[in-house]
């Protein structure tokens, strides 16, 4: 009996156009076509768009990311990996105690979102706007930290090198550092195999 009234309800429904479906179809047959000239013409981005991720430095070359995992634990797609490690004064590459000695980001699982860029502390990540991140294996789609690091403008020495003389962690971070030091070397990145200069391999 259920089955018989449910039968009847459907009949009493009505019935459509079959060719109505095909509206919007038609429709656009005669619209003029919008044809983007892609890649000769590049369609230009947002100010604030959100495309591939940068690690920021400060105005003396230090690195501003201090390996503490925030932008990793607010993924929500579990495309970061970061591994902190201490500064010594031998081999200094943030002004605090801490930097990120392996920072990755995985491209085949990252969303855009800016999760990641809202929860860092420092404001060591940001987001470019360049957003041509297709390539042809999927190692070459996780960036690491070389890849992700900006690059040296004027003024800066790569790290690792010394923090500047009489200013503190604070001092980077309300903005009094502009410049590295006169003066100012790259020190042997140790943990890298580097050796200092002027010693060598002992026979």
């Amino acid at each position: 009996m259920p089955a018989e009234s449910s039968r009847g309800d459907a009949a009493k429904l009505p019935r459509k156009n079959p060719v109505a479906g095909f509206g919007v179809t038609f429709k656009d047959v005669f619209k003029k076509r919008l044809t983007e000239q892609y890649p000769e013409y590049k369609k230009p981005t947002a100010p604030r768009f959100h495309g591939r991720h940068q690690l920021n430095r400060h105005p003396d070359g230090l690195e501003k990311c201090i390996g503490c995992e925030l932008c990793a634990w607010a993924c929500p797609a579990d495309a970061i990996y970061v591994e902190g490690a201490d500064n010594t004064e031998e081999e200094r590459y943030s002004p605090g105690e801490r930097y990120g000695r392996v920072y990755q980001i995985n491209y085949l699982r990252c969303i855009l979102c800016g999760l990641c860029v809202e929860a860092c502390p420092t404001r060591a990540l940001t987001m470019t706007n360049e957003y041509e991140l297709a390539d042809r294996s999927r190692e070459s789609l996780i960036y690491t930290k070389e890849e992700l690091l900006a690059g040296l403008e004027d003024g800066m020495v790569d790290t690792p090198h010394a923090i500047h003389p009489g200013m503190t962690e604070q001092d980077y971070y309300r903005g009094l550092v502009t410049e590295a030091a006169p003066g100012t070397e790259r020190q042997p990145a140790l943990s890298k195999g580097e050796r200092p200069a002027g010693e060598g391999v002992e026979a």
